[in-house]
Formats: C-alpha cells, structure tokens, sequence
C-alpha cells in the first residue's frame, strides 16, 4: 500500500450516466459513485470512462470539477451518447433499472497513460455492467495486467451480463463483492449446489483463488471473509430513504479503512456506517462533508460485539469429525 506520507491512491473503471428517477435525475454509474466516495474520504480517487460530447457529458464534467473530482482520464466520444439509466422503485424501496443500449461508456478506449495510473494505484476497482461490450472489455482485461489490487464489485444488472464473461473477471480479483443472490447465481451456474451461506463463501474464495469476499445482504448486513477469518456483522438500523448507491458507498468505506491499515472490525464498521449515511438520504452522490459522517458513524455505529467471527485457519487445521 502507500507511505504514510502519500494518500492511498484508488482508480475505478466504468460507466458515468444520467440516473433518472420517476421525479428527479442525478450523475450516477457505480465507479463514479465509489470514487466519489472515496474522494470524500480524502482517498485520492480517478474514475477512468468515458461520455458523449453532448449536454449530458458537459453537466456531468461541470459537476465533477465543482466537487473538485479529477476529470483528466475521462474520455469523450463524438459519436456516442452519454450513458442514461431509468430507476424504479418497488414497495420495499428496492430499485431496478433500465440502461441505455450503446452508451459511450460501452467504448472505452486503451490509453497507455491510463495503464501507467492504475499500475501505480494501491486498488483498481471495476464492475461487471461496464463489461457487457466487447470494447469496454478488452479494455478493462488489458488494464487488470497493470493492477496490484483488483477489486471486482459483480453487479447483475440483466440482461447487461454474461456469466461466463463474469467467472473469468472472478478469477482475476483479489478482492469480490456481490451479494447473496449473486453469489448463489454464480454457484448454480458452476453446478455447485449452494447449502449454507458460510460454505458458499468459502467455496467461492477457494474456487477463484479470492483473498477476499463480501457478501452482503441487505437488511440483514453482510459476510467479510479474508485468509484467515470469517466475519458476519449486521446492518445499521437507520431510516432508509433510497438504497441506490449504498453499495457502491459501502465499498468505498471499506477500502478507505482498508488501505489505511485499519483492522478487519473497524473496516466492516466504516464500511457498513458508510453504505447506510448514504442509504438514509436521497441518491447515490448526496453532498455532505466528512464531519458530517463522522458524527453519523459515531452516533449509529453497532457495537463490536455484535461482529461474530470465525477463525478458519484453525477450523482448516482441526476439522470438526
């Protein structure tokens, strides 16, 4: 990771669009919105994508600098229209969502001073709707050769995704973040049948040679598992306003303790304080300063004792008979 006297360095890959709500519209797309995240977390954060060269590009690099977000490796394609995303929501609050076909993200372009940033990055972080075009793809293959720390964040967005294309990234990633029912897709895809979560987990971290999972499960909180330890911890009892983002939130509090050289609680901690400030406002991006987190955390954080872990290395080496 970085010295102490540099700032942890986080490049996210992917898509920047236009989420369009039933009565409002906000700059979305999952990389944006953990670089946001992280950016506010005094993470030095890029985002590489790319807009159309129309309204809709030029709002969302005006807004960009005035949250003073780096814009430098954000490409702009003349032909292409900026990516647009129709949100719904169900009684529950859960979103679904509806993309625009041939977005400019989908054509994201191989620049050698892209590949020279995320070889220096202490985390590159990507997901699985920016790779549902061949372009874009091939793009992001070539930049996971040039990265130290992948961080795969599986996000099912159908039809936007191929599993086969989806296990070939998982076998690339130090890090996996899905949740439970992208987890058991996957399994039932390699016809493992899936009994527990706690040996799903495993199973996954084993069969991709993953030093690290998250799952997470909504309301019900979550699973870390690193090479040593299997941690369940809870969700965090807030008010909920929309759940757009709070994943995306909930990684980017992750890493951030994570590449500070936090401890495994106190990173769950973050992580899960983080996902639900953002859950209890409106939109994924809501402008906030970081005091204004810190007291969040410091008034709704659960307790460590409410983290059950398990040391799997010592179960490894006395097997229950």
């Amino acid at each position: 990771m970085s010295d102490n006297t540099q700032r942890p360095l986080v490049v996210c890959f992917g898509e920047i669009l236009w989420d369009i709500f039933p009565t409002y519209k906000k700059i979305g797309g999952a990389p944006l919105n953990v670089a946001y995240h992280l950016h506010k977390m005094n993470i030095d954060s890029h985002i590489i994508t790319k807009l159309g060269n129309d309204d809709g590009g030029q709002k969302i690099l005006s807004r960009l600098k005035e949250v003073d977000a780096c814009t430098k490796y954000i490409q702009v394609d003349p032909a292409q229209k900026t990516g647009t995303v129709f949100a719904t929501f169900d009684d529950k609050n859960e979103a679904s969502y509806e993309f625009l076909k041939n977005s400019a993200w989908d054509f994201i372009d191989f620049k050698q001073e892209d590949y020279d940033l995320v070889a220096q990055s202490d985390a590159f972080v990507f997901g699985t709707l920016a790779s549902r075009t061949a372009h874009t793809r091939e793009t992001l293959h070539k930049l996971l050769d040039a990265a130290k720390y992948k961080v795969y964040d599986v996000n099912f967005r159908p039809p936007h995704y191929d599993l086969d294309a989806v296990i070939e990234l998982m076998h690339k990633a130090d890090l996996l973040k899905m949740n439970k029912f992208e987890l058991k897709e996957v399994l039932t895809h390699l016809e493992q049948p899936y009994t527990t979560e706690e040996e799903a987990i495993k199973f996954a971290q084993k069969h991709f040679n993953c030093d690290e999972i998250i799952v997470s499960k909504g309301d019900k909180g979550g699973m870390y598992l690193n090479k040593e330890m299997l941690y369940s911890f809870p969700a965090v009892d807030i008010v909920i306003r929309d759940t757009v983002g709070s994943g995306d939130s909930f990684l980017a509090g992750f890493l951030a303790a994570k590449l500070r050289g936090d401890d495994p609680i106190r990173v769950i901690k973050r992580a899960a304080s983080l996902g639900a400030f953002v859950t209890s406002h409106t939109g994924a991006n809501p402008e906030y300063e970081t005091e204004d987190f810190e007291l969040f955390y410091q008034d709704t954080i659960f307790k460590d004792e409410l983290i059950t872990c398990k040391n799997i290395l010592e179960e490894a080496k006395n097997p229950v008979k």
